[in-house]
């Protein structure tokens, strides 16, 4: 069976290796040694001032929501995974979509403007499979507008823009080390942010509110990382550049090969340095992309629907068209990719691929 992606482990004992250090302490949560080394050296690998580790990759989109203030509507990308637009609808606000870039697949800055109303105060962006939005026309119209800027960032561990990490970008950023992402904790996650006054505000709310064990700040949520994910994290970081290298060679391949073939691939923005999180494939229609889908199935390969259906279409909305996002949603499919997917497997998909479109 071949999977749209599968989990990459370090060796058990090295593993275990680090999560001793927990259990000889018998620490395991509130925020012990591990999560703190965790961190310290994130920090230092991707060149961010801030950083706050948390159990999962949703819960810093609400307390970036919740603890900026922000009220009323905010404006958003269709395409993006649920959770951008569930945390606005679960912290009282209202989404306000903005259509995509056909190419891109992020927000269309050029069309952000003439969504903003009074009752505007944020733009929550989405950088689509690690490809950064427009982040210097977006933080134009949000000076103009005095709006704050939240980047979706799930998908873009280790990518820089004009040589900063895109964790540098915007009032906020987000990301996800969830088992599907390159880097992973299992399950977790991280807030960013190079605002120390905002810094200190996220991290009480992350931790119930709590200032020192008998008194409290204000209002908060258990959003803390355990030692056991922290642990995970820190057993991975000898393997990033293997993971790196060996993602970049799966796609490569699958751009290679797939040439001269009536579909689309992403367009990765200028100046970008990439970490080949995903390999999404454009179909014509999504017939096609239906079929191409169901020959695979059949032969235990399992690519995903990402993201998939258009946001704007959720039962809980009320159906604003986005005619692009909607039709690059119904058509793209994202191919397996993880370290490990050898030649032979690659050649099964693209040769199904390839007699699909004939």
């Amino acid at each position: 069976m071949i999977n749209v992606t599968r989990t990459f482990l370090p060796p058990q004992d090295e593993y275990n290796a680090v999560l001793k250090r927990a259990w000889d302490t018998n620490w395991l949560t509130n925020r012990g040694v591990l999560v703190a080394q965790l961190e310290t050296e994130l920090k230092a690998y991707l060149g961010v001032s801030n950083i706050i580790a948390m159990t999962n990759g949703t819960l810093p989109l609400q307390i970036a929501i919740k603890a900026l203030g922000l009220t009323g509507e905010i404006i958003t990308t269709p395409f993006s995974y649920v959770a951008t637009t569930s945390s606005i609808i679960w912290e009282g606000c209202m989404p306000v979509f903005v259509d995509i870039h056909p190419e891109y697949l992020t927000i269309d800055e050029t069309k952000i403007e003439a969504a903003i109303t009074p009752k505007t105060t944020a733009i929550l962006a989405t950088h689509v499979f690690g490809n950064p939005c427009d982040v210097e026309a977006i933080e134009a119209i949000a000076k103009k507008y005095h709006l704050k800027v939240i980047y979706d960032a799930a998908h873009c561990f280790g990518v820089t823009y004009k040589g900063l990490s895109i964790f540098n970008y915007g009032d906020v950023s987000t990301c996800s080390f969830h088992a599907t992402k390159l880097f992973h904790t299992g399950e977790g996650g991280a807030l960013f942010c190079n605002n120390k006054e905002w810094y200190d505000t996220f991290f009480y709310h992350h931790n119930f509110g709590h200032d020192g064990p008998l008194k409290f700040h204000g209002l908060g949520i258990n959003a803390k990382m355990s030692e056991m994910q922290a642990a995970m994290g820190l057993a991975l970081f000898p393997y990033l550049e293997t993971i790196f290298i060996e993602r970049k060679k799966v796609v490569n391949y699958y751009v290679n090969k797939l040439k001269g073939l009536n579909i689309s691939l992403l367009k990765i923005r200028a100046q970008t340095d990439w970490n080949y999180g995903y390999f999404p494939v454009i179909f014509k229609s999504e017939t096609e992309l239906l079929f191409v889908e169901k020959v695979l199935n059949a032969k235990q390969i399992f690519p995903r629907r990402y993201f998939y259906p258009s946001l704007n279409t959720l039962p809980y909305m009320d159906k604003k068209e986005m005619p692009v996002s909607e039709t690059v949603a119904s058509r793209i499919l994202c191919m397996p990719l993880y370290v490990g997917l050898d030649e032979s497997e690659l050649n099964t998909i693209i040769e199904i691929i390839k007699s699909c479109l004939k």
